[in-house]
């Protein structure tokens, strides 16, 4: 569950310094775990008022709706084709375990902002080239591990779409370094394949809301 909060606490950062601060529509690919914490994270950084989600299991979908309508109190939708979800979205979240691209790019709109979080490996990518082509920046929890890890660039630098060299660390936009969003009309990225200073993070926030509320019992070291 802490894995679940600190990977959904990195992409709300993310929306917050990314994302138009209009946005209000979401787009939610998966239906599982970090879906949920991607959703929430999202929900407490924007006002958002709508949200589209599609997995491949209708009864996943269904599920997932009910109880993020009443978690995030805003109207969560199931949608049959995955496009539908990514189309007139302020923001799109893909938090799923595929391992091949789950739209088409070409049905993004101006202004996107896109969460990427599922692949975790070099032979997994949620995204396709059309939508890395299409990113006006994009930002990473870490390159130097996204190098490693993310898959989903990897054809899109085999065909030069982008380059590590275009591409930002989240932390240089936090800190006012980098832009996040050059224009209203720009469509964002960031990709994170999760850090352990995030957990380390999340711990010391967890330790110190334990030592306020009189929780836990002190270890002797």
């Amino acid at each position: 569950y802490l894995g679940q909060l600190r990977t959904g606490d990195a992409s709300g950062v993310a929306t917050g310094y990314m994302a138009r601060p209009d946005s209000s529509v979401v787009g939610v690919f998966g239906t599982g775990r970090q879906a949920r914490t991607q959703l929430k994270a999202v929900c407490v950084t924007r006002n958002i008022e709508y949200v589209e989600v599609y997995s491949r299991n209708d009864e996943n979908r269904r599920e997932f709706a009910d109880e993020m309508s009443e978690l995030c109190n805003t109207e969560v939708v199931p949608v049959h084709a995955p496009d539908t979800a990514a189309t007139e979205k302020d923001i799109v979240i893909t938090a799923t375990t595929s391992k091949a691209p789950v739209f088409d790019g070409r049905v993004l709109d101006e202004g996107t902002h896109l969460n990427v979080i599922g692949s975790n490996f070099l032979h997994k990518a949620e995204i396709d080239v059309t939508t890395v082509r299409l990113a006006d920046v994009i930002a990473c929890d870490s390159i130097e591990q996204c190098r490693l890890e993310a898959g989903d660039f990897c054809e899109a630098l085999s065909e030069r779409a982008t380059d590590w060299s275009l591409m930002h660390e989240l932390s240089a936009i936090v800190t006012g370094h980098k832009t996040g969003r050059p224009q209203n009309e720009s469509i964002t990225l960031f990709k994170s394949t999760g850090l352990a200073i995030q957990d380390v993070a999340l711990g010391a926030k967890l330790l110190e809301l334990a030592r306020e509320e009189g929780m836990g019992t002190p270890l002797p070291f």
